[in-house]
């Protein structure tokens, strides 16, 4: 294993009374990818900024190589500068850099640094990463307000980086497709496994599992129900399957009633036959803004239960087709007819704030008391708080005590204990732990009622969705059965046009799967191009630092003189000598490349 570049050792930090960290060790090696997984609230974002260098912990070490460069993106990223090309370049990043890195991600590099959207500010502070060519890029929540075509263009940049990564992401299809280990931050520590995400559940189930026998053999019974409590969300995932295989049943379903729909809607059937069951029949709707055109002859038909995914590229039109659905909007054309008694609850992206000193009892019971209204059902408030992790104590403190996480779990907690049959989440994992999305999908499985979902989280489509509609931005829009990956699999190239149309992307990656077949390139990237020439000055370099280092070895009264110094020359000898095999190494790969592609 290589020497790390950036580490961690026997941290501690404590934020008033509580204590964050207690004895942390962690190390970041080249090219490393790790996750940094945790519960809201305990300290990953503050863990990032003591490996950026931005807060100093109360005790411990932070080590960091020479000359190693440091990219930070962090939760809320603060845009500052007349344009976003001055931001972008204000690390240090050469101009030319930081408006490649703008466009890779559908930016304009002349666009004012005010006024920006989530997901602009988002892949603004990404492409300044990028621009900066760091030997380690630290990220926090990278993929919050991204759509899926942009997560996929940061996927494919992380994977052809040089850099060392640590993530926070509660994105778990990501994590899966960028690392390949994990840090597990638990009781103010962490625990390092060498594998990727994909590894991360079955990994710390095998640990719950451990312990949880330790505490029966010790006898401490309670102790080991309080510690399920708190860390149970993740077990529960691998005893969902029969839920799973209830949903495979719904998919299946689904997939013979969109046949039918889709013969008796072109045969114009009426919607008034439809029993109680119908939330929405839409028929040939339309909607155009201007000159653009987002939805364009769609039909479909919601009944209770459906789970209904909305994708597609930001300012595609995916919220304009929720309140289409809703009768919010009229369509240009076409007709919408909703179901008789609806109650709808709508949990958009604009969540409203929380007042800080308000206590977490008061969010939940703002008429006082101590009981609960859950969709029409009283609860008591201790119960429904620790449905979504919270302890009692909590109920106690104000929320300005709470991580940001911890905030908008509340904001859910509120916003889901109104009374409704269905219910319209609007990028509802933003912010949110894993723990969380694991309770919020348990609590959305067992949803009676009816869901329309606005997701750019893949996995959580995938493991919620019974049809997955998909709008391009250009009118066009497909409705699938079954989550993401069914999309994918049966409409390859759906979201082609989206780089050449007025959408959010510049450049829009295709679909993972399955991908056409990109054009040949007939020369290197202009990343390989750089890199040859850094490379080219390197080994001519090199030469000239060996030898002198080996003219300083061969002085006979160096060792008796200067024993440290004679170590210390040494090891600068053996580093050059390897960094000069390994530029050698890459630069013969990279010209072969380029001679092949030539051809």
């Amino acid at each position: 294993m290589k020497p790390p570049v950036l580490a961690l050792k026997d941290v501690r930090l404590a934020d008033g009374p509580k204590m964050l960290f207690d004895g942390v060790d962690l190390a970041v090696e080249p090219r490393s990818r790790a996750c940094l997984v945790g519960r809201n609230g305990a300290g990953k974002s503050t863990l990032l900024k003591i490996l950026a260098g931005q807060i100093a912990a109360d005790e411990g070490e932070r080590t960091v190589q020479p000359a190693i460069r440091i990219a930070y993106v962090p939760q809320e990223p603060d845009i500052t500068g007349d344009t976003l090309l001055d931001y972008v370049v204000a690390g240090g990043a050469e101009p030319h850099r930081g408006e490649a890195a703008l466009e890779l991600f559908g930016i304009d590099p002349a666009k004012p640094a005010k006024g920006l959207s989530g997901g602009e500010i988002r892949r603004t502070a990404l492409a300044r990463a990028f621009a900066e060519e760091p030997d380690v890029i630290l990220l926090d929540e990278p993929t919050n307000h991204l759509d899926i075509l942009a997560i996929e263009t940061l996927e494919t940049e992380l994977a052809s980086s040089r850099s060392a990564l640590v993530i926070v992401s509660h994105d778990r299809a990501f994590l899966e497709r960028v690392t390949n280990r994990c840090f597990w931050l638990e009781h103010r520590r962490v625990r390092r496994l060498e594998k990727g995400f994909a590894a991360f559940d079955e990994w710390v189930e095998r640990i719950l599992a451990a312990e949880a026998e330790e505490g029966r053999r010790l006898d401490k019974q309670l102790e080991k129900e309080e510690y399920w409590l708190r860390r149970g969300v993740t077990g529960r995932r691998a005893r969902n399957e029969g839920r799973r295989r209830a949903l495979m049943d719904l998919r299946k379903t689904k997939v013979e009633r969109m046949r039918e729909v889709r013969g008796d809607l072109s045969m114009g059937l009426a919607s008034s036959g439809l029993s109680g069951q119908r939330v929405a029949e839409v028929k040939n709707i339309a909607k155009a803004f201007g000159d653009r055109t987002l939805v364009k002859d769609f039909s479909t038909r919601i009944l209770r239960g459906d789970r209904v995914a909305i994708v597609g590229p930001n300012g595609a039109g995916k919220t304009t087709l929720v309140k289409l659905l809703l009768g919010e909007l009229p369509p240009d054309s076409g007709s919408v007819n909703l179901g008789v008694n609806l109650e709808i609850a709508y949990i958009d992206q604009g969540r409203v704030d929380l007042k800080p000193d308000m206590m977490l009892r008061d969010v939940l019971t703002p008429l006082g008391g101590d009981q609960v209204m859950v969709r029409g059902q009283p609860k008591h408030v201790a119960a429904y708080a620790k449905e979504f992790l919270f302890t009692d104590s909590q109920l106690r403190q104000p929320v300005k005590s709470l991580s940001g996480g911890e905030r908008n779990r509340l904001l859910l907690a509120r916003a889901l204990a109104t009374p409704a049959n269905l219910l319209v989440l609007d990028e509802p994992t933003n912010d949110l732990d894993m723990d969380t999305l694991d309770l919020l999908e348990d609590l959305l499985a067992d949803y009676e009622g009816t869901l329309i979902l606005v997701s750019h989280d893949r996995d959580f489509v995938d493991r919620l969705a019974t049809s997955t509609i998909a709008l391009d931005g250009h009118g066009k829009v497909v409705e699938t059965p079954g989550g993401w990956q069914d999309f994918l699999s049966q409409n390859p190239g759906f979201f082609k046009s989206v780089a050449d149309g007025a959408s959010s992307l510049a450049a829009a990656p295709k679909p993972a799967a399955p991908r056409a077949e990109p054009a040949k390139p007939t020369k290197l990237s202009y990343k390989d191009q750089r890199r040859l020439q850094e490379l080219d000055a390197a080994i001519a370099a090199l030469p000239d630092k060996i030898a002198k280092l080996e003219a300083d070895l061969h002085d006979p009264n160096l060792y008796a003189r200067d024993p440290a110094g004679f170590a210390r020359i040494n090891g600068q000898l053996e580093a050059a000598r390897s960094e000069l095999a390994a530029a050698e190494e890459e630069w013969l790969e990279l010209e072969e490349r380029r001679e092949a592609l030539a051809r």
